[in-house]
């Protein structure tokens, strides 16, 4: 099975500000950004889409001709909890540290760990992969694309966050 991975073109949130799964606004690039990841998936077809509910990816599925694409709960962004839309630099909790320590299994306070974001990536990727579909696109967030990438043995864990793809950009991995 093919999947291209697309990811969401650029948010409209000041530099510095943790956002996970907030439902943000996108910058006003967002057709030039759009007609640009269009391009990259012009001649393909696809069996299945897939976007995550947050409307930062269900308006680039739709702009590149997706509007019916299957809304998932599991390919969301981390949830950052309680730092959801704070700036990194005013966040007092103590926890911060222990998360920039180890950002792999240390959880954000009420929210999740990269590692509890890739348990529902696989869950994920595990059902559609018993699905009969030979190329599949899902339109998703930064940690969703690592995470499926790890997934497909593409990346490992600990040096992942160094990979995050660009703002509308396009991965192909194979499962």
């Amino acid at each position: 099975m093919t999947i291209y991975l697309i990811r969401h073109t650029s948010v409209d949130v000041p530099q510095g500000v943790c956002y996970g799964n907030t439902d943000v606004p996108l910058k006003l690039s967002f057709m030039y950004e759009a007609e640009e990841t269009a391009k990259k998936l012009e001649g393909l077809h696809f069996d299945k889409v897939y976007t995550s509910p947050l409307t930062r990816c269900i308006r680039l599925a739709t702009y590149c001709g997706y509007p019916e694409a299957e809304r998932d709960e599991r390919i969301k962004e981390i949830n950052f909890g309680d730092w959801e839309m704070q700036r990194f630099d005013d966040i007092k909790d103590p926890r911060l540290q222990e998360w920039y320590a180890d950002y792999l299994h240390v959880r954000a306070t009420n929210g999740e760990s990269f590692e509890d974001q890739y348990r529902r990536v696989a869950a994920f990727l595990d059902e559609i992969r018993r699905q009969p579909y030979r190329q599949i696109a899902v339109f998703a967030h930064g940690g969703v694309l690592l995470n499926a990438q790890i997934y497909a043995g593409v990346l490992n864990p600990k040096d992942a966050l160094g990979a995050l793809t660009p703002y509308g950009g396009v991965i192909k991995i194979e499962l």
